[in-house]
């Protein structure tokens, strides 16, 4: 592996990040979010094992009525397939691709792993009990003008830094 690259400005990759929001209104007509592409590819995996039981759910019905047996033909997935792809290319062209687990002196990779899957259930949950996720709230919302979007973002800053402070203390 070379040594790597500086990471990208971020102005310039806020404002990247903006063209492709934007691209995505005009070409497709959505905004950009993450959860939704799990709850397609959930709601058609329900629906291929017990399809009696995905009619009887209203989300989960017309979620796979509109991929129709196919997660590909939903835009969230396709998304997401597409960052995920971005960001291998990304990481390689920048020379950061490696795999490994970032873990403190004191925890095993295991459990760094069991930590990193609670807690992103944890935030699946969350995400959709609160219909949607925080990229699809902040970006789409936001740009959209939602007062609910700009009110959720300003609170989700004034939380991270108050909450700084405690952890810079914990990680030192």
């Amino acid at each position: 592996m070379s040594a790597p690259r500086p990471y990208a400005d971020p102005y310039l990759a806020g404002v990247g990040l903006g063209l492709v929001l934007l691209l995505a209104f005009v070409l497709v007509g959505r905004g950009l979010g993450a959860s939704g592409a799990f709850a397609t590819v959930g709601a058609d995996a329900i629906h291929a094992v017990a399809p009696e039981r995905a009619a009887s759910l209203p989300e989960v019905a017309a979620r796979a009525a509109e991929s129709r047996g196919n997660p590909l033909r939903d835009w969230l997935v396709v998304e997401l397939l597409a960052a995920a792809a971005g960001a291998a290319l990304s990481a390689r062209l920048a020379g950061r691709a490696r795999v490994s687990i970032e873990r403190g002196d004191d925890a095993s990779a295991r459990t760094r792993l069991l930590y990193a899957l609670a807690g992103g259930t944890v935030m699946a949950i969350g995400a959709r009990l609160a219909r949607g996720c925080t990229s699809g709230l902040g970006l789409t919302g936001g740009a959209t003008l939602s007062a609910g979007a700009w009110l959720f973002v300003c609170a989700a800053f004034a939380a991270a830094f108050a909450a700084a402070p405690l952890a810079r203390r914990v990680w030192r």
